[in-house]
């Protein structure tokens, strides 16, 4: 830092705080650290009694910390972002409606491990609200160089976008539910009810709700007629363990349906069931999605409304975070689980 006249000092960069004292009113900071002298400030400068004040000496090749962030951030978001700042040198970045938030990892990697700068966010697919707070980048010096800036944009070029929110589509569904006991009216059926309710949640509609026996074949002329009718996703309720009358993963694969992943890393939900007729996602639920406050199917369904196709590996990488620890008061999704 150096000492200049103030009147010399219009487009420099203040140094450190300025308090401004008026007696038996306030007592604060009239300039803060940073704040880039205007032609206006001068009188206010001089009635403080500062003829000499200190700033920062900024080369042609820095910035400063505001300009830094809203390029920082700009460079980085997609659809679904707002972007609001600089404040205090940080660009804070908010969801523009309901979706799921998705980043690109490696593109975060590469970004924060550049010195001087930080990205930070919440973690990718999780269901975000409007104008939740997602985001917030900055760099960590008041001035940065510009290269260092220019090579936060190259990698967000390349990685485009790096944040987004993607909205959820109205999608039609359709429920198979399975079980004899069912079917024959022995039993009320409490899964059907609780797999409408999820799909209700994302502001889905379950448009019909098909009851089959333990027979591979009904199974499979259930979904083929909800297909046929023109839904965006099935799911198919029970029958998905290992005993040798849990025939639903063999009804879903004689509808001809592709199964990408049967069974997942993921407590509760092992025994789910990933497959495709086309593009129509066919998911085989298991028992615990009827009793457990939430399971893969609410880490899964919101990708799949999303608009996104899930792939086994999507349901491989579930396996870090897959685990719910059942707490008294459920948090999700404010909590570990699905989080990798």
């Amino acid at each position: 830092m150096k000492a200049v006249y103030v009147r010399d000092a219009v487009g420099m960069v203040l140094g450190h705080d300025m308090t401004e004292i008026i007696p038996g009113k306030s007592k604060c900071a009239a300039f803060k650290k940073g704040h880039v002298i205007k032609f206006e400030d001068i009188p206010r400068l001089l009635n403080m009694g500062k003829e000499h004040i200190y700033v920062m000496e900024v080369n042609p090749d820095d910035i400063h910390e505001d300009e830094a962030a809203i390029r920082m951030a700009k460079a980085a978001v997609g659809s679904g972002i707002m972007v609001t700042g600089p404040k205090e040198g940080k660009a804070s970045l908010s969801a523009e409606y309901r979706g799921i938030l998705k980043i690109d990892e490696e593109a975060l990697l590469e970004m924060n491990s550049m010195d001087e700068i930080m990205f930070a966010c919440l973690h990718q697919n999780i269901i975000v609200e409007k104008d939740q707070p997602i985001a917030g980048t900055r760099v960590i010096p008041l001035i940065v160089k510009d290269w260092k800036v220019k090579k936060v944009e190259e990698i967000c070029k390349k990685k485009f976008p790096v944040i987004q929110v993607k909205p959820f589509r109205k999608l039609k569904a359709g429920i198979v539910t399975t079980g004899s006991e069912v079917y024959f009216g022995r039993i009320k059926d409490q899964f059907g009810p609780v797999v409408k309710s999820k799909f209700e949640e994302l502001d889905c509609t379950v448009v019909k709700h098909i009851f089959s026996n333990d027979d591979p074949n009904m199974i499979a002329d259930s979904i083929k007629e909800l297909i046929e009718e023109g839904v965006d996703v099935v799911t198919v309720t029970g029958g998905m363990s290992v005993d040798p009358d849990d025939v639903t993963p063999l009804g879903i694969r004689m509808a001809g349906a592709e199964i990408l992943s049967y069974g997942a890393p993921t407590l509760p939900g092992a025994m789910f069931l990933l497959s495709y007729m086309g593009d129509v996602p066919v998911l085989g639920l298991p028992g615990c999605v009827m009793y457990s406050k939430r399971t893969i199917f609410d880490l899964v369904l919101p990708r799949i409304v999303a608009g996104e196709k899930v792939s086994k590996k999507d349901i491989v990488r579930l396996g870090h975070g897959g685990l719910c620890m059942n707490c008294e008061e459920c948090r999700y999704p404010n909590c570990g689980f699905g989080k990798c």
